[in-house]
Protein backbone atom coordinates (compact mmCIF):
# COMPACT_ATOMS: atom_id res chain seq x y z
CA UNK A 1 0.00 0.00 0.00
CA UNK A 2 1.24 3.83 -0.88
CA UNK A 3 1.11 6.06 2.04
CA UNK A 4 1.33 9.89 1.62
CA UNK A 5 3.32 11.56 4.59
CA UNK A 6 3.02 15.39 4.96
CA UNK A 7 2.28 18.47 7.53
CA UNK A 8 -1.74 18.43 8.23
CA UNK A 9 -3.70 21.24 7.23
CA UNK A 10 -6.73 23.09 8.52
CA UNK A 11 -9.10 20.46 7.32
CA UNK A 12 -7.29 17.63 9.01
CA UNK A 13 -8.00 18.61 12.45
CA UNK A 14 -10.75 16.24 13.17
CA UNK A 15 -8.74 13.05 11.73
CA UNK A 16 -6.11 14.69 14.51
CA UNK A 17 -8.28 14.73 17.45
CA UNK A 18 -10.44 11.43 16.46
CA UNK A 19 -7.09 9.61 16.48
CA UNK A 20 -5.36 10.98 19.23
CA UNK A 21 -8.11 10.68 21.50
CA UNK A 22 -8.64 7.37 20.83
CA UNK A 23 -4.90 6.53 21.13
CA UNK A 24 -4.83 8.23 24.77
CA UNK A 25 -8.44 7.77 25.80
CA UNK A 26 -10.19 10.70 25.59
CA UNK A 27 -12.44 9.71 22.99
CA UNK A 28 -15.76 9.91 24.64
CA UNK A 29 -15.34 13.84 24.81
CA UNK A 30 -16.09 15.51 21.24
CA UNK A 31 -13.54 18.18 19.87
CA UNK A 32 -13.33 21.87 21.51
CA UNK A 33 -14.54 23.90 19.55
CA UNK A 34 -11.70 26.09 17.78
CA UNK A 35 -9.58 22.78 18.83
CA UNK A 36 -6.16 22.25 16.54
CA UNK A 37 -3.39 19.88 16.66
CA UNK A 38 -1.03 22.69 15.33
CA UNK A 39 -0.34 26.29 16.53
CA UNK A 40 2.35 28.47 16.86
CA UNK A 41 5.81 26.31 17.42
CA UNK A 42 3.65 22.88 16.58
CA UNK A 43 3.64 20.96 13.22
CA UNK A 44 1.79 17.70 13.10
CA UNK A 45 3.33 15.21 10.69
CA UNK A 46 0.65 12.44 8.88
CA UNK A 47 0.27 9.62 7.07
CA UNK A 48 -2.67 8.97 5.25
CA UNK A 49 -3.88 6.02 3.48
CA UNK A 50 -5.28 5.97 -0.38
CA UNK A 51 -8.48 6.34 0.64
CA UNK A 52 -7.43 10.05 2.77
CA UNK A 53 -7.58 8.28 6.39
CA UNK A 54 -5.52 9.69 8.80
CA UNK A 55 -3.67 6.26 10.10
CA UNK A 56 -0.52 7.96 11.89
CA UNK A 57 0.62 11.12 13.60
CA UNK A 58 3.51 12.98 15.28
CA UNK A 59 3.73 16.40 16.68
CA UNK A 60 7.05 18.09 16.63
CA UNK A 61 7.06 21.03 19.44
CA UNK A 62 9.31 23.77 18.90
CA UNK A 63 11.31 24.28 22.26
CA UNK A 64 14.46 24.66 24.03
CA UNK A 65 16.53 22.82 26.55
CA UNK A 66 19.64 23.81 28.79
CA UNK A 67 23.00 22.04 27.70
CA UNK A 68 26.43 23.82 29.52
CA UNK A 69 24.57 27.25 30.15
CA UNK A 70 23.24 27.62 26.43
CA UNK A 71 19.52 26.87 24.83
CA UNK A 72 19.66 23.80 22.45
CA UNK A 73 16.96 24.00 19.51
CA UNK A 74 14.84 20.89 20.12
CA UNK A 75 11.97 19.40 18.48
CA UNK A 76 9.73 18.05 21.46
CA UNK A 77 7.85 14.94 20.00
CA UNK A 78 4.51 14.82 21.53
CA UNK A 79 1.09 13.21 20.10
CA UNK A 80 2.68 10.02 18.39
CA UNK A 81 -0.78 8.05 17.51
CA UNK A 82 -0.96 4.93 14.86
CA UNK A 83 -4.13 3.53 14.03
CA UNK A 84 -4.78 0.18 16.04
CA UNK A 85 -5.48 -1.89 13.13
CA UNK A 86 -2.53 -1.04 11.44
CA UNK A 87 0.05 -0.97 14.57
CA UNK A 88 3.63 -2.82 14.27
CA UNK A 89 3.63 -2.15 9.95
CA UNK A 90 6.18 0.70 10.39
CA UNK A 91 4.20 3.51 9.92
CA UNK A 92 5.40 4.90 12.85
CA UNK A 93 9.07 5.27 11.88
CA UNK A 94 7.62 6.52 8.62
CA UNK A 95 6.02 9.71 10.55
CA UNK A 96 9.19 9.82 12.80
CA UNK A 97 11.69 9.77 10.10
CA UNK A 98 9.41 12.57 7.86
CA UNK A 99 9.24 14.58 11.29
CA UNK A 100 13.16 14.59 12.45
CA UNK A 101 14.19 15.38 8.41
CA UNK A 102 11.47 18.59 9.14
CA UNK A 103 12.44 19.42 12.79
CA UNK A 104 16.30 19.37 11.59
CA UNK A 105 15.30 21.51 8.51
CA UNK A 106 14.07 24.43 10.42
CA UNK A 107 16.54 24.06 13.05
CA UNK A 108 16.20 21.85 15.66
CA UNK A 109 19.15 19.74 16.67
CA UNK A 110 18.04 17.20 19.17
CA UNK A 111 14.67 15.71 20.02
CA UNK A 112 13.52 14.97 23.05
CA UNK A 113 9.97 13.33 24.13
CA UNK A 114 8.51 11.08 26.71
CA UNK A 115 7.91 7.69 26.23
CA UNK A 116 5.04 5.55 26.88
CA UNK A 117 6.67 2.45 25.70
CA UNK A 118 10.52 2.80 24.74
CA UNK A 119 11.14 0.22 22.13
CA UNK A 120 10.09 1.85 18.96
CA UNK A 121 11.57 4.98 19.78
CA UNK A 122 15.53 3.16 20.81
CA UNK A 123 14.97 1.93 17.24
CA UNK A 124 14.70 5.24 15.66
CA UNK A 125 18.09 6.24 17.79
CA UNK A 126 16.60 7.93 20.94
CA UNK A 127 17.69 6.87 24.28
CA UNK A 128 16.30 7.17 28.24
CA UNK A 129 18.32 9.34 29.71
CA UNK A 130 16.57 11.00 32.37
CA UNK A 131 12.78 10.67 34.11
CA UNK A 132 10.04 13.08 35.37
CA UNK A 133 9.66 11.84 39.13
CA UNK A 134 6.78 13.73 41.40
CA UNK A 135 7.68 11.99 44.95
CA UNK A 136 5.46 11.38 47.85
CA UNK A 137 5.97 12.16 51.62
CA UNK A 138 4.30 12.80 54.73
CA UNK A 139 3.89 16.38 55.53
CA UNK A 140 5.27 16.22 58.81
CA UNK A 141 8.17 15.69 57.56
CA UNK A 142 8.60 18.99 56.46
CA UNK A 143 6.62 20.13 59.67
CA UNK A 144 10.08 19.20 61.63
CA UNK A 145 11.82 21.78 59.16
CA UNK A 146 12.52 25.37 60.72
CA UNK A 147 12.30 28.14 58.66
CA UNK A 148 14.41 30.82 58.13
CA UNK A 149 14.14 34.10 60.49
CA UNK A 150 15.03 36.42 57.92
CA UNK A 151 13.07 35.33 54.77
CA UNK A 152 9.90 36.05 54.53
CA UNK A 153 6.79 34.42 52.54
CA UNK A 154 3.79 36.21 50.50
CA UNK A 155 1.92 34.99 47.62
CA UNK A 156 2.93 36.10 44.56
CA UNK A 157 1.59 38.90 42.36
CA UNK A 158 1.13 39.29 38.11
CA UNK A 159 4.45 41.91 38.64
CA UNK A 160 6.71 38.86 40.50
CA UNK A 161 6.02 36.64 37.77
CA UNK A 162 9.66 38.25 35.76
CA UNK A 163 11.81 37.79 38.79
CA UNK A 164 9.98 34.21 39.10
CA UNK A 165 11.07 33.47 35.34
CA UNK A 166 14.89 34.61 35.88
CA UNK A 167 15.22 32.27 39.27
CA UNK A 168 13.76 29.24 36.83
CA UNK A 169 16.47 30.03 34.10
CA UNK A 170 18.95 30.67 36.95
CA UNK A 171 18.35 27.24 37.67
CA UNK A 172 17.90 26.04 34.47
CA UNK A 173 21.14 27.26 32.58
CA UNK A 174 23.53 25.50 35.59
CA UNK A 175 21.52 21.94 34.72
CA UNK A 176 21.23 19.53 32.15
CA UNK A 177 18.12 19.52 29.94
CA UNK A 178 15.74 21.61 31.84
CA UNK A 179 13.04 23.24 30.01
CA UNK A 180 13.67 27.30 28.06
CA UNK A 181 10.29 28.60 29.43
CA UNK A 182 9.73 30.92 26.71
CA UNK A 183 8.52 30.75 23.17
CA UNK A 184 5.61 29.83 21.59
CA UNK A 185 5.01 26.78 23.86
CA UNK A 186 5.54 28.74 26.77
CA UNK A 187 2.71 31.81 26.27
CA UNK A 188 1.04 32.10 29.19
CA UNK A 189 0.63 35.86 30.59
CA UNK A 190 1.21 36.18 34.42
CA UNK A 191 -2.56 36.22 35.23
CA UNK A 192 -2.78 33.14 33.31
CA UNK A 193 0.41 31.41 35.45
CA UNK A 194 -1.05 32.60 38.32
CA UNK A 195 -4.57 31.14 37.97
CA UNK A 196 -3.27 28.16 37.07
CA UNK A 197 -2.36 26.80 40.55
CA UNK A 198 -4.04 27.32 43.85
CA UNK A 199 -1.30 28.46 45.66
CA UNK A 200 1.83 30.70 44.43
CA UNK A 201 4.05 31.47 46.45
CA UNK A 202 7.31 34.01 46.68
CA UNK A 203 10.32 33.76 48.82
CA UNK A 204 11.77 37.25 50.03
CA UNK A 205 15.06 38.02 51.55
CA UNK A 206 16.31 40.68 54.52
CA UNK A 207 16.66 43.13 51.14
CA UNK A 208 13.05 42.73 49.67
CA UNK A 209 14.51 40.30 46.89
CA UNK A 210 12.86 37.48 45.92
CA UNK A 211 15.21 34.57 45.98
CA UNK A 212 12.62 31.55 45.54
CA UNK A 213 9.32 30.31 44.49
CA UNK A 214 7.07 27.31 45.10
CA UNK A 215 3.68 26.54 43.28
CA UNK A 216 1.16 24.65 44.28
CA UNK A 217 -1.95 22.96 44.43
CA UNK A 218 -4.30 22.03 47.38
CA UNK A 219 -6.20 18.27 46.91
CA UNK A 220 -9.67 17.97 48.11
CA UNK A 221 -10.44 16.53 52.06
CA UNK A 222 -8.89 17.15 55.20
CA UNK A 223 -8.72 13.32 56.08
CA UNK A 224 -5.95 10.93 55.42
CA UNK A 225 -6.57 11.34 52.17
CA UNK A 226 -5.29 14.99 52.13
CA UNK A 227 -2.65 16.07 49.29
CA UNK A 228 -0.76 19.30 48.13
CA UNK A 229 0.98 18.82 45.24
CA UNK A 230 4.04 21.27 44.45
CA UNK A 231 4.67 21.63 40.73
CA UNK A 232 7.95 23.92 41.41
CA UNK A 233 9.88 24.78 44.51
CA UNK A 234 13.25 26.74 43.88
CA UNK A 235 15.10 28.31 46.30
CA UNK A 236 18.26 30.25 45.26
CA UNK A 237 19.52 30.67 48.49
CA UNK A 238 19.38 27.73 51.36
CA UNK A 239 17.21 30.01 53.74
CA UNK A 240 14.36 30.03 50.58
CA UNK A 241 14.28 26.65 50.15
CA UNK A 242 14.09 25.82 53.80
CA UNK A 243 11.27 28.09 54.48
CA UNK A 244 9.57 27.17 51.38
CA UNK A 245 9.90 23.81 52.76
CA UNK A 246 8.57 24.21 56.05
CA UNK A 247 5.66 26.32 54.61
CA UNK A 248 4.68 22.97 53.12
CA UNK A 249 5.32 21.19 56.68
CA UNK A 250 2.20 23.97 57.97
CA UNK A 251 -0.22 21.98 56.23
CA UNK A 252 0.64 18.42 57.94
CA UNK A 253 -2.87 19.00 59.98
CA UNK A 254 -5.49 18.74 57.09
CA UNK A 255 -2.77 17.53 54.02
CA UNK A 256 -1.13 14.37 55.44
CA UNK A 257 0.78 13.82 52.20
CA UNK A 258 2.84 15.68 49.92
CA UNK A 259 3.41 15.36 45.94
CA UNK A 260 6.30 16.68 44.86
CA UNK A 261 7.93 17.26 41.82
CA UNK A 262 12.18 16.77 42.52
CA UNK A 263 15.35 16.36 40.27
CA UNK A 264 17.66 13.88 41.95
CA UNK A 265 19.83 16.80 42.48
CA UNK A 266 17.75 19.10 44.29
CA UNK A 267 19.09 21.14 47.37
CA UNK A 268 15.64 19.77 48.91
CA UNK A 269 17.27 16.75 49.45
CA UNK A 270 19.61 18.21 51.56
CA UNK A 271 16.45 18.88 54.05
CA UNK A 272 14.69 15.63 53.39
CA UNK A 273 15.30 11.98 54.40
CA UNK A 274 15.15 9.83 51.33
CA UNK A 275 13.80 6.96 53.23
CA UNK A 276 10.98 9.24 53.73
CA UNK A 277 9.99 9.90 50.32
CA UNK A 278 8.55 7.41 47.48
CA UNK A 279 8.51 7.85 44.22
CA UNK A 280 4.61 8.55 43.41
CA UNK A 281 5.20 8.28 39.15
CA UNK A 282 7.90 8.31 37.06
CA UNK A 283 7.88 9.57 33.44
CA UNK A 284 10.95 8.47 31.35
CA UNK A 285 12.06 10.77 28.81
CA UNK A 286 14.37 10.08 26.13
CA UNK A 287 16.90 12.19 23.93
CA UNK A 288 17.86 11.87 20.08
CA UNK A 289 20.81 13.70 18.38
CA UNK A 290 19.13 15.54 14.91
CA UNK A 291 21.82 17.33 13.42
CA UNK A 292 25.01 16.39 15.42
CA UNK A 293 27.16 19.03 13.86
CA UNK A 294 24.83 21.25 14.91
CA UNK A 295 23.88 20.02 18.31
CA UNK A 296 27.44 19.84 19.20
CA UNK A 297 28.09 23.66 18.38
CA UNK A 298 25.41 24.86 20.35
CA UNK A 299 25.74 23.76 23.53
CA UNK A 300 28.33 24.78 26.27
CA UNK A 301 31.39 22.56 26.92
CA UNK A 302 33.46 22.90 29.83
CA UNK A 303 35.54 26.22 29.73
CA UNK A 304 39.04 24.48 31.03
CA UNK A 305 38.74 21.22 28.58
CA UNK A 306 40.49 21.03 25.21
CA UNK A 307 41.14 18.38 22.93
CA UNK A 308 40.30 15.94 20.12
CA UNK A 309 38.91 12.83 19.34
CA UNK A 310 38.29 10.91 16.34
CA UNK A 311 34.34 9.86 16.12
CA UNK A 312 32.60 7.76 13.51
CA UNK A 313 28.74 8.16 13.83
CA UNK A 314 26.54 5.53 12.77
CA UNK A 315 22.87 6.74 12.04
CA UNK A 316 20.74 5.23 9.13
CA UNK A 317 17.78 7.24 10.08
CA UNK A 318 19.58 10.62 9.94
CA UNK A 319 21.75 9.69 7.46
CA UNK A 320 23.14 13.46 7.31
CA UNK A 321 24.77 12.65 10.40
CA UNK A 322 26.69 9.44 9.30
CA UNK A 323 30.51 9.04 8.97
CA UNK A 324 33.71 10.27 10.20
CA UNK A 325 34.04 13.53 12.60
CA UNK A 326 36.48 15.45 14.15
CA UNK A 327 35.41 16.44 18.08
CA UNK A 328 37.08 19.88 18.55
CA UNK A 329 36.54 20.93 22.14
CA UNK A 330 38.36 24.56 23.20
CA UNK A 331 37.37 27.52 25.68
CA UNK A 332 34.12 25.91 26.17
CA UNK A 333 32.95 25.79 22.92
CA UNK A 334 33.22 22.47 20.19
CA UNK A 335 32.75 21.63 16.85
CA UNK A 336 32.56 18.43 14.73
CA UNK A 337 34.49 18.54 11.73
CA UNK A 338 34.72 16.19 8.73
CA UNK A 339 36.98 13.67 8.59
CA UNK A 340 39.25 11.96 10.77
CA UNK A 341 40.34 8.11 11.67
CA UNK A 342 36.99 7.04 13.13
CA UNK A 343 38.96 6.20 16.30
CA UNK A 344 35.73 5.76 18.47
CA UNK A 345 32.49 4.43 17.01
CA UNK A 346 28.93 5.38 18.22
CA UNK A 347 25.21 4.35 17.49
CA UNK A 348 22.55 6.90 17.76
CA UNK A 349 21.67 5.70 20.92
CA UNK A 350 25.54 6.11 22.01
CA UNK A 351 25.52 9.60 20.75
CA UNK A 352 22.23 10.57 22.78
CA UNK A 353 23.02 9.19 26.37
CA UNK A 354 26.41 10.46 25.93
CA UNK A 355 25.28 14.14 24.60
CA UNK A 356 23.16 13.80 27.64
CA UNK A 357 25.38 13.14 30.14
CA UNK A 358 23.78 10.39 31.08
CA UNK A 359 26.27 7.07 30.67
CA UNK A 360 29.93 7.47 30.63
CA UNK A 361 32.02 6.21 27.63
CA UNK A 362 32.54 3.00 29.54
CA UNK A 363 29.01 2.00 30.69
CA UNK A 364 28.20 2.47 26.74
CA UNK A 365 31.05 0.19 25.90
CA UNK A 366 29.01 -2.43 28.05
CA UNK A 367 26.04 -1.22 26.34
CA UNK A 368 27.28 -2.11 22.96
CA UNK A 369 26.63 2.16 22.33
CA UNK A 370 30.32 2.87 22.26
CA UNK A 371 33.12 1.07 20.62
CA UNK A 372 37.12 1.64 19.89
CA UNK A 373 39.00 3.98 21.25
CA UNK A 374 41.11 4.02 24.49
CA UNK A 375 41.40 5.17 28.28
CA UNK A 376 42.47 8.59 26.83
CA UNK A 377 39.29 8.69 24.55
CA UNK A 378 37.08 7.79 27.14
CA UNK A 379 38.48 10.33 29.61
CA UNK A 380 38.00 13.40 27.30
CA UNK A 381 34.35 12.28 26.28
CA UNK A 382 33.31 11.59 29.93
CA UNK A 383 35.24 14.97 31.02
CA UNK A 384 33.11 16.70 28.04
CA UNK A 385 29.39 15.77 29.62
CA UNK A 386 29.78 15.17 33.03
CA UNK A 387 27.57 17.54 35.03
CA UNK A 388 24.55 17.65 36.52
CA UNK A 389 22.07 14.80 36.21
CA UNK A 390 19.61 15.22 33.10
CA UNK A 391 16.20 16.89 34.26
CA UNK A 392 13.29 17.51 32.86
CA UNK A 393 10.55 19.49 35.17
CA UNK A 394 8.16 20.00 32.28
CA UNK A 395 5.86 17.61 30.84
CA UNK A 396 4.88 17.75 26.71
Amino acid sequence: MTYQVRLLGPEDQQLAWNLGSLAFGYHERPMPEGWASDSPGRRTVGVFDPAERLVAKAVDREQGQWFGGRVVPVSGVAGVATAAELRGRGLGRLVLTRLLHDARERGAVISTLFDTTPGPYRALGWEEVGALVYWTAPTRVLAEIRPDTTTTLRPATEADIPAVDEIYREVARTGTAMMERSGPAFGATPAQLLADYHGFTVAVDDTGTIVGYASWNRGPGYDASGTLTVHDLIGLTPEATRTLLAMLGGWASVAPTVLIRLGAADPAWSLLARGDAKPETTQPWMLRVVDASGAVAARGWPRHLTGEVDLELIDDVCPWNQGRHRLVLSGGNARLEPGGAGTVRLTPRGLAAWYAGAATPQQLRRSGFLTGGDADTDELLRTATAGPVPTLHDYF
